[in-house]
């Protein structure tokens, strides 16, 4: 089947949900048995994500074949259990760059580089290499920011030209956009709706679906009347209510028929998706028999989005468990004193430290580690944070700058260990996004812990501590590969020994 392109775009404000809309709807094609591969345009400069601070866009994602990219490549992942690649994510600073070097090798013969063609040929490029790379059904396009900003209009433009190329069967536009609802005057306002379609109009591309991201249901006369000004049938009005938790919403678009309207729009066929798993997973989530208390460490709490993968795997392990996850977020600023870091640690029923790139670990970390060795705390360490494992038995624990590691690598298993028990198997692949480590070699200088994981060239990859409940640490990123109807193992026992 010849592939078929969705392209979602948003209106009025930014943080509608674009990104969830995407993956909710990925969610809800591959149910139908479809093959989606789901992407991000993104208009900021950058080459991408991986130099910019935590407290300014949240976490880095990384993939498999080692991309950094946005954090809504997680949700992406999330929500279709399909393991994504460096074609989902691209920025303006990557297309511009792109083009830049094509024009110092001499391939546009000379000629002067423009905006049209050349920009918009690069974007139309990197999107098409997406249905190149694997020949999905189904590719999904998210463009970030919001219509009407000067950066992402070249996006827009290239969007608009793949209908003229490919004809109006093989592509869908989805436009996300704001519906407020007034309390003084006890209504909601389709104005900015209005307007948002209109601008995107004006940039040649009338939508076939507006999702309206609202806080109250949408009555019948409000979608007609959105409909009328809008130019699309009413039954393409669909709401996207706020709801309790973000899991929810492939059902509730599903009962909007979105996924229906776009397999009519794209002549996907009209086979019945199968949403018996997720429902399921739904209803535990809403009917949770235990609770627990995670405590999550940081340099970077400030914005939770900063550890989004992690706060969302503890939250995985909990579905697992059938336990609600209550996650209390503690500043490593504030726990340089020991006595603090040992009250934190006593408050909650675990700790997690989901160390970030280039997050150094200082005192707070550190505290924090041996307070839950004290206190015999179930703990798990992720990332840079096995260093403060390390450090926290031995402060002059060998760890040493080195080659960047990004991406799947593997690492073998110390046989009969927690952890080994934990996967199943003696060598795992996880990702990684780590320059700094130690070496087997030197594992004697950590009295009271053992490596249970090495990786290539020696490198400690695992360390557990001996005699206690669970106290662990591994130089990857397992909550990469979370997800919420398949929580990966080392969170559901963290949250297992946790509730204990």
């Amino acid at each position: 089947m010849e592939t078929k392109f969705i392209f979602i775009t948003g209106g009025v404000v930014s943080s509608l949900g674009k990104g969830i809309t995407a993956a909710s709807l990925g969610n809800l094609l591959k149910s139908r048995g479809k093959k989606v591969v789901i992407q991000k345009m993104d208009p900021y400069i950058n080459l991408g994500p991986g130099n910019l601070s935590p407290l300014q866009h949240g976490e880095v994602y990384v993939t498999d074949d080692g991309h950094e990219c946005d954090l809504d490549i997680g949700h992406y992942e999330r929500y279709t259990n399909n393991a994504h690649s460096r074609y989902s994510n691209c920025t303006s600073g990557r297309i511009y760059y792109s083009v830049i070097e094509k024009e110092r090798r001499g391939e546009y013969g000379g000629n002067t580089v423009q905006v049209i063609p050349h920009i918009t040929d690069e974007i139309k490029n990197t999107i098409r290499a997406a249905a190149y790379s694997v020949h999905p059904d189904v590719v999904i396009t998210e463009i970030g920011g919001t219509v009407g900003d000067m950066e992402s209009t070249p996006f827009i433009e290239a969007i608009r030209q793949m209908r003229s190329e490919m004809g109006a069967d093989s592509c869908c536009f989805i436009h996300v956009t704001l519906l407020p609802y007034v309390a003084s005057a006890g209504e909601l306002k389709t104005k900015p709706t209005q307007h948002s379609v209109s601008s995107l109009r004006s940039l040649g591309i009338q939508p076939d679906i507006i999702v309206c991201r609202t806080e109250e249901p949408i009555s019948d006369s409000v979608k007609r009347k959105i409909a009328l000004f809008c130019n699309v049938g009413a039954e393409s009005v669909v709401a996207n209510v706020d709801c309790a938790n973000i899991y929810e919403v492939p059902l509730l678009l599903h009962e909007e028929g979105l996924d229906d309207l776009v397999c009519k729009k794209l002549n996907l066929g009209d086979d019945t998706p199968d949403l018996e798993k997720w429902s399921h997973m739904i209803n535990v989530l809403a009917n949770p028999k235990h609770a627990v208390t995670i405590g999550l460490v940081g340099e970077f709490v400030e914005l939770h989005d900063a550890y989004f993968s992690a706060a969302e795997a503890i939250r995985h392990g909990g579905i697992a468990n059938e336990a609600s996850v209550k996650i209390q977020y503690f500043d490593t600023a504030n726990l340089a004193d020991a006595d603090a870091a040992k009250a934190a640690v006593a408050s909650v029923d675990g700790i997690l430290i989901p160390a970030a790139y280039g997050e150094p670990m200082g005192e707070g970390h550190i505290n924090v580690a041996k307070a839950c060795s004290e206190l015999d705390k179930p703990c798990l360490f992720t990332g840079a944070a096995l260093e403060a494992l390390a450090l926290s038995v031995n402060a002059d624990a060998p760890f040493e700058n080195g080659e960047m590691r990004m991406g799947a690598r593997t690492m073998a298993l110390k046989e009969g260990s927690c952890i080994a028990g934990l996967y199943g198997t003696l060598e795992v692949t996880e990702r990684h996004r780590l320059d700094r480590y130690m070496y087997e070699k030197d594992a004697d200088l950590l009295s009271g812990l053992t490596v249970t994981g090495v990786g290539e060239e020696g490198r400690v990859e695992a360390l557990e501590a001996d005699g206690k409940a669970f106290m662990m640490a591994v130089s990857a990123h397992p909550e990469f590969k979370s997800r919420p109807d398949d929580a990966h193992p080392l969170f559901r026992a963290f949250i297992a020994e946790a509730l204990k």
